[in-house]
């Protein structure tokens, strides 16, 4: 069960006896009750942030959206201050004799009718994020159901088809992510790793919501959030105010 899950799923006493003691004394942090601000909540997220490795920061929308009407769909894009803290791979599509540009912009990477034949023969993306010239878009059609399947195609909205590869590259590394939301209305992100200080990860929550916000659909006529809850990887969901 997601920590997002649990949130709307109050667990049974005989339950708690199952689970480990970690989750079991992070659980009894919360007050499943309360609506915490983001200060008191990334507090808790701090302490429940105990498991063996350094986890992430997670954001979990619930929005008022009709999921299945297209022109009630949020997508966009946030520069988080502080990024995620996740190293992303990435692959730049690019026309010949700009590999080397977008190598040096941060890259994994780059290569063009070459790189496009290799996915298509392994189907194989090592990669988090993939960049592209407008000019490449119409030659990646043989791979698109590859990497559309994978949330991995370019997309002008996005910022992922550029003709600045290097200036697109480096907003991606310099902190910039996508969200959009799921079949069930929500939206889930990343906001840092526990490690942050809680100051950086305040810093990216409200750029993230100040985003979110503004990127309410027009046709979407009552209250757009309905509620969020944050945690660290593996812990407890908390209650924050919208």
């Amino acid at each position: 069960m997601s920590a997002f899950a649990e949130l709307a799923t109050p667990r049974k006493d005989k339950y708690m006896g199952k689970i480990s003691k970690r989750v079991k004394a992070n659980v009894e942090l919360i007050d499943k009750e309360k609506v915490y601000s983001i200060e008191e909540a990334l507090d808790l997220v701090k302490k429940t942030a105990n498991t063996k490795f350094v986890g992430s920061v997670e954001v979990h929308v619930r929005t008022n959206i009709d999921a299945k009407k297209t022109d009630q769909a949020v997508r966009g894009t946030v520069t988080l201050p502080h990024g995620t803290g996740k190293v992303k791979r990435i692959a730049a599509f690019v026309t010949e004799g700009k590999e080397a540009d977008a190598k040096a912009a941060g890259a994994t990477i780059a290569g063009g009718e070459e790189l496009i034949k290799q996915i298509k023969e392994t189907e194989k993306t090592d990669f988090d994020v993939a960049v592209a010239e407008p000019a490449m878009m119409p030659k990646l059609a043989t791979i698109a159901k590859i990497l559309g399947t994978r949330g991995l195609m370019p997309n002008p909205k996005t910022g992922t088809v550029s003709e600045n590869i290097a200036q697109a590259i480096k907003e991606i590394t310099g902190g910039k992510v996508n969200f959009k939301n799921d079949d069930s209305a929500n939206i889930h992100q990343i906001i840092g790793k526990t490690s942050f200080e809680a100051t950086q990860l305040a810093e990216n929550f409200k750029a993230f919501m100040d985003t979110l916000q503004q990127s309410k659909p027009t046709t979407v006529k009552k209250t757009f959030i309905g509620n969020i809850t944050i945690n660290a990887t593996m812990g407890p969901s908390i209650r924050v105010k919208a």
